[in-house]
């Protein structure tokens, strides 16, 4: 093993240990992302909210709905009777909305069947506020905190001041004959409609516009959870159906390499393992000589203006002018390529010719002699000029 890749090594090893030691060594960041993942305990997770529920509602049934509402209620309707055959809550917990048009219909036509659809989100859909006659409003200037109430003097103990995270929409405009005011949200003297039900066919929607009050950063907060178990308490007792934020083919997300970043040590096993690819590419191109360019040798026009001229000569029937060219011609390439004398064409030159070339010496005689033959006739036909022809290719055959 040579110094150089020794110290290679040595580097690969280095830096193996300073990932590991900074791996060890450093905490964790906060993640403050608002996935609203009921699998996730990070601050605004809904992990405390959803394992709560069992508590919150002892005898009523949970199922989690992986699939848009539209596509789970609808297996449930009858177009027989125009009826449901399943019944219960529906729980939509998001920073933004995700749900589409289609499946807010769905909910609307569900909670027309008297059940009861509980909807927090900054934004609603817009088929909620059309069919419902309400209106929001956004005021983006608002102080950092905000107290959150229940309009119910039962619940006037259970207000909670939340820090971060907020929004300040608001209803703005309700249907007075269907609506109930069950919440307020105040950031300064002024407070602002925030919670409301709205009685729909046969049942109520329930629409809140803090969901951040359902997280996990504020249920861990003095008494908060006070606030959200009041909040939902306006659920009558029956089953519930949360709407999962996994919905199905996303447990483990889209990316081919899912589970391997999902977990720390295989993710910072495959970062050591590309950053130690880089680097042996980087020092491997340094001792590798750089493709060299192929040049295509320059054309021998030569030989092709020597055939023009030939079929020239041949045309006009001067055969000892043409034998005379080829011959020529035949023998300059000797001397070039075998560097031999063709002054004298003599046995002796026939031998060396031979020897050089490594063609059979009948084949060498036979060309030779058939060059001093023609060379010394007065009149040469088309039969010599073929002879020579034939003698020439077969000699570079």
């Amino acid at each position: 093993m040579n110094k150089t890749l020794k110290i290679y090594i040595g580097l690969l090893a280095l830096l193996f240990v300073g990932f590991v030691i900074i791996e060890f060594s450093s905490t964790p960041p906060v993640n403050w992302s608002k996935t609203y993942n009921e699998n996730h305990k990070i601050p605004y997770g809904t992990f405390i909210l959803r394992t709560e529920l069992q508590s919150l509602f002892p005898n009523s049934e949970i199922n989690d709905i992986k699939t848009t509402p539209y596509e789970y209620f609808d297996s449930f309707y009858s177009w027989d009777d125009s009826l449901y055959s399943t019944h219960g809550n529906f729980i939509h917990i998001r920073d933004r909305t995700e749900i589409d048009e289609v499946s807010a219909q769905e909910l609307l036509d569900f909670t027309n069947h008297g059940n009861t659809v509980f909807f927090s989100s900054n934004y609603l859909p817009e088929r909620f506020l059309d069919s419902l006659y309400l209106d929001t409003t956004n005021d983006y200037n608002f102080k950092g905190k905000a107290e959150l109430s229940l309009a119910n003097p039962i619940f006037e103990k259970d207000s909670i001041t939340i820090l971060r995270g907020l929004n300040n929409i608001y209803f703005s405009s309700v249907d007075t004959l269907n609506t109930t005011v069950l919440g307020y949200q105040n950031f300064d003297s002024i407070p602002r409609v925030n919670f409301i039900k709205v009685a729909y066919g046969s049942g109520n929607i329930l629409l809140h516009l803090q969901p951040v009050a359902f997280t996990n950063y504020s249920l861990l907060k003095n008494e908060n959870k006070k606030y959200a178990a009041a909040a939902l308490s306006y659920l009558p007792e029956d089953d519930l159906f949360y709407d999962s934020k996994i919905k199905k083919g996303q447990e483990l997300g889209g990316s081919p390499l899912r589970f391997i970043l999902s977990q720390p040590a295989l993710k910072w096993s495959l970062y050591l393992a590309l950053a130690s690819l880089i680097l042996f590419m980087i020092f491997n191109a340094k001792r590798r000589q750089r493709i060299v360019k192929v040049i295509n040798p320059l054309e021998n026009s030569t030989v092709e203006f020597t055939k023009t001229i030939g079929n020239l000569y041949y045309e006009t029937k001067d055969h000892n002018n043409i034998i005379n060219k080829k011959s020529t011609y035949f023998l300059e390439n000797i001397r070039r390529v075998y560097m031999l004398d063709t002054q004298i064409l003599d046995d002796k030159f026939v031998k060396n010719l031979a020897k050089k070339s490594g063609k059979k010496i009948d084949k060498t005689k036979r060309v030779i002699n058939l060059i001093v033959y023609l060379r010394a006739k007065q009149e040469c036909t088309e039969e010599n000029l073929l002879s020579l022809n034939n003698a020439i290719e077969e000699f570079y055959a």
